[in-house]
């Protein structure tokens, strides 16, 4: 069983419980369920803004314990003044100790896009991002039908939701275009055994159909890799453990910026 396997089963069960908890019509009435959300395309093309999905992430399956002193709000507030685009935010409990209370602790202090970082594997989860306050909700195409891709983008956007979708390989991209997708991330970091490697993202970039943004995901620790990545067609960069393992992860992404500026 790969890591990804047990994640997704691990998944199956927690959400059961969660619907055991609350229904489905009382997270519609939650206050944050009827808001309307930001667009991710106008805020990645948004000149003021550079590109970047800034995560919020304590632990990781492969790293441990990332960082678990820096609070949700402190990082993500942090990360919209270095002039973040979007603010990804881990919700998994188990593999990654993040909760839905991170997610709408996040929103409270943020006005740009807001992404829940999540195994979704069931359309009661994307009604649980709209109600604790994000804006857009991910995919993962290695733990997903095509069918499954396309019924859940298609209930996402009835929600006003913005979706990326995760690819890590051509068959996965070509298998899952879709008009309820707004953006396509090449993830190159492999979910099976965790290694990084950027070749994924040079290898699919002219792929993906120019109508969706293009976001090139994990790995990414360098400014002078964005540049290289902007230059081949990518609008945007998913970055978190690179600003996460500092202490002040949101001076560590201004500095980051000033380097991609300078």
């Amino acid at each position: 069983m790969t890591i990804l396997d047990k994640i997704i089963e691990r998944k199956k069960i927690e959400v059961a419980e969660a619907k055991s908890k609350t229904s489905l019509q009382q997270l519609e009435q939650f206050p944050l369920f009827s808001r309307p959300c930001y667009s991710l395309k106008e805020s990645i093309e948004n000149p003021l803004r550079t590109g970047i999905i800034a995560e919020y992430k304590r632990a990781s399956p492969s790293k441990g314990i990332i960082n678990n002193s820096s609070t949700v709000q402190e990082v993500v507030e942090g990360y919209q003044i270095a002039g973040a685009s979007a603010i990804s935010v881990l919700t998994d409990r188990d593999f990654f100790q993040g909760s839905l209370a991170d997610l709408s602790n996040a929103r409270e202090v943020l006005q740009i896009p807001l992404l829940r970082k999540e195994f979704i594997v069931d359309s009661y989860q994307i009604a649980e991002a709209k109600a604790y306050g994000a804006d857009i909700i991910l995919l993962i195409a290695a733990c997903l039908t095509p069918e499954e891709v396309q019924s859940l983008s298609n209930y996402a956007k009835s929600l006003g939701l913005n979706v990326l979708l995760e690819v890590h390989n051509e068959e996965e991209l070509q298998h899952n275009i879709f008009d309820s997708i707004d953006a396509i991330g090449v993830n190159n970091r492999n979910l099976k055994n965790f290694t990084v490697s950027l070749d994924h993202s040079y290898d699919l970039v002219n792929k993906i159909p120019d109508q969706f943004i293009k976001v090139s995901e994990s790995g990414i620790s360098d400014p002078s890799t964005i540049m290289d990545l902007r230059k081949r067609g990518f609008q945007s960069f998913l970055i978190g453990e690179n600003f996460m393992k500092t202490m002040a992860p949101g001076e560590a992404m201004q500095d980051f910026v000033k380097q991609l500026a300078g």
